[in-house]
Order: structure tokens, then C-alpha cells, then sequence
């Protein structure tokens, strides 16, 4: 066996840290690793208890005891900043030949911090590129890192064969790993990630205040909106981080994204009929080229629209079908404003798989399907 394989049947990571990504990671560890050995600790008992109870981890911690260190990799999942001040104590505590990697969307803090508790020779940054406006273990799922990008940005002092090791531990879960530098990783992120939340929250803020005070606006936005806007349900206190940590990056890029819209504020007041064209035309463009599966941290929506009858049972009818296919349903909805061609239900699934039989399944009953 080289230095760079690893049986991960046997060998011990834990979490400190036990929400929605660390809880997600633990839950597909476990799924493709069944007698590997994982410990948790976190300042919630009840996130810990759950875990415990599903056969997910196998001891946890409410104290940050030294048997937690006795592992192979350590993730960090708690916030950025929390993760940052305990450094010092996990130093004092880490055991040798343990790798130290974290979840965090903004790096290059975390690496600085790293640097100033010497512990650069341990350390490959991790970043997950998926995620769910939901949070906390209750909603973590195994397969959240299926086909994502998961972004590692080791230091250089940190040994090959340990970076290997992780990248084969990543792809064992389904996830796609990356090795990028930690400040062109900052700015990848800063443009498809940080800045779309900014954008998604000033959206949403700019319809509430432009809403009567009947809330027509909230009571007829419809699925462009929705999605668009879907990603404002997150965590308030884990974008003020974000915010805070890679405030340069997006900064810069806010203030392109200024610019655009002034150009289009301008192109608005000219009626320029062709630059307008082309505005949409070259983003459909490079949109239409996008990867279809849920690569990045917005993750899809695994969603169809179907044309229904408007008659009682219609609904019903429609779940029932799907039903006797074995297909779950995420979310069902009704959509009370059509939006270009799309059809008066909207049926969420939690994989692609699922979406595209019940497309099969539901055309061949008749039903018109818009994907």
C-alpha cells in the first residue's frame, strides 16, 4: 500500500461541528465508508443525539476532549470566526499525522489564521460547493455533495501524499474534488456565490418596500422569482460572515455588476433595441452552457412544470400517478401566475433521477411537461 492509499473503512475523522454540511459529510461518510469511525462534537446536544441515534457517528462530545483528536482528519465545520479561535487549543491537542480541513466559503482568513498558529503543515482548506438554504443536522443529506465541486486549497507546506489521500476520501462520497489556490478560489466563489446572495437579498428588500399595502407583490410572485430569490432563505448570520471575510473580492465585482446595471439603466432611457437584444441574448448564451447537473453552492432545483386540468382531483390525480411509480415528491405546488410557458403545477424532487422518470412517467399518462 503507498503513502498515498488509504483504506477509509478504517480509519477515525472527526467533526467539530455537527450542522448542515458537517452533518451531510458525516452522513455520506458513513453511507460509503459503513465501518469507518466517526466523532463529533459540538455545542448542540440534540443535533449530536440525532446523529448518534441514526447510526451516523459513533461517540460525540459537548467538550472539546483529547479523544477527539486521536483521528485521521479533523474537519472544522463550526463558523469561520469560531473555528479561528480555537486553533490555538486544537494546536495543543492535535495528535501527529492528522490532517486539519474546513468547510468554510471564504479562505483566505482561514489560511492566514492557520499561518499564525503554525499549523500550515497539517492544513487543505475545503469548501463544499453545495448547500441548502435549510439548516442544522435535521436537514443534512447524504447526498448534498454528490456531483458538487468540493474546492481543496492546501498549503504548500502540507504533504502530497495527504493531499491525495483527501481527494480520494472526497471522490469516494460522489463529490468532483478541486485543488485551487485559496485566493482564486476567494474570487470564484465572491462572483457565483457571495454576490448572488447580496443581489437575491436586495431584490427580495426592493419588492417589499415597492409592495401596497395589500402584499400583491408577495401574493402573485411567481417561479422566476421564487427561484431566483430562493437562496435570501439562508442563514442571515453565516452571509454577515461572508460578507465580512471576502468583503474585497466582492467589492470588486459588486462594483462591476453596478456598472452593468447603469449600462443598462442608459441602454433603458436610449430604447437601444439592439444592445437590450444583445444583453439577454449573450447571457441565455452562456447560461445554455451551464453543466445541467447541481454543481455549485446554488444548488438546482430538481423541479418540472405540468399543465393540469383546472377540475377538483386534478392534483390528487397527478401525486397518485406519480406514487404508483415509487417516485417521492420534495414539494408541490400550485402555480397561480404562468410564467412564459410554464404549466399550472410545479413538482420538486430531491435528485435527477427521480426528476426525469417522473417527465417519462407523466408524458406517457398525456401530461404537458415543461422542464
Amino acid at each position: 500500500m503507498s503513502d498515498s492509499t488509504i483504506d477509509f473503512n478504517h480509519i477515525t475523522c472527526s467533526f467539530i461541528g455537527l450542522g448542515l454540511i458537517g452533518g451531510s459529510i458525516a452522513k455520506a461518510l458513513r453511507r460509503s465508508y459503513p465501518d469507518i469511525t466517526l466523532f463529533a462534537y459540538d455545542l448542540d446536544e440534540s443535533g449530536l443525539k440525532q446523529a448518534h441515534d441514526e447510526n451516523v457517528i459513533s461517540r460525540y462530545e459537548t467538550n472539546m476532549t483529547d479523544d477527539l483528536f486521536a483521528c485521521n482528519f479533523l474537519f472544522l465545520c463550526a463558523p469561520v470566526s469560531r473555528n479561528d479561535e480555537m486553533l490555538s487549543e486544537i494546536k495543543n491537542k492535535l495528535r501527529e499525522g492528522t490532517i486539519i480541513t474546513d468547510v468554510g466559503s471564504v479562505k483566505q482568513t482561514t489560511h492566514q489564521a492557520i499561518a499564525e498558529a503554525g499549523l500550515s503543515h497539517v492544513f487543505i482548506g475545503g469548501h463544499p460547493m453545495a448547500g441548502s438554504e435549510k439548516t442544522g443536522y435535521a436537514n443534512a443529506n447524504p447526498l448534498l455533495l454528490e456531483n458538487a465541486y468540493y474546492i481543496l486549497t492546501p498549503t504548500e507546506e502540507v504533504p502530497g501524499t495527504k493531499v491525495e489521500q483527501l481527494k480520494s476520501l472526497i471522490s469516494g462520497l460522489g463529490a468532483l474534488p478541486l485543488v485551487l489556490p485559496y485566493d482564486k478560489h476567494d474570487y470564484i466563489t465572491a462572483a457565483v456565490s457571495h454576490l448572488p446572495h447580496i443581489i437575491s437579498a436586495c431584490l427580495v428588500n426592493l419588492v417589499q418596500k415597492s409592495d401596497d399595502k395589500d402584499g400583491l407583490m408577495k401574493m402573485i410572485a411567481a417561479g422566476g422569482f421564487k427561484d431566483i430569490t430562493r437562496i435570501s432563505s439562508s442563514s442571515p448570520v453565516m452571509w454577515q460572515s461572508v460578507c465580512l471575510t471576502n468583503t474585497e473580492n466582492i467589492q470588486k465585482l459588486l462594483d462591476d455588476y453596478i456598472s452593468d446595471l447603469q449600462t443598462v439603466h442608459s441602454q433603458l432611457s436610449g430604447r437601444c433595441e439592439q444592445e437590450l437584444y444583445d444583453l439577454f441574448d449573450s447571457a441565455k448564451e452562456y447560461r445554455d452552457g451551464f453543466a445541467a447537473g447541481g454543481h455549485g453552492p446554488i444548488k438546482k432545483a430538481y423541479a418540472i412544470h405540468v399543465d393540469i386540468p383546472d377540475i377538483p382531483g386534478s392534483l390528487a390525480q397527478t401525486a397518485t400517478i406519480l406514487a404508483l411509480h415509487g417516485l417521492s415528491i420534495k414539494n408541490i405546488g400550485i402555480m397561480h401566475s404562468r410564467e412564459f410557458q410554464e404549466g399550472a403545477l410545479r413538482i420538486e424532487f430531491y435528485d435527477e433521477a427521480t426528476e426525469k422518470t417522473a417527465v417519462e412517467v407523466l408524458r406517457k399518462s398525456h401530461y404537458t411537461i415543461y422542464e
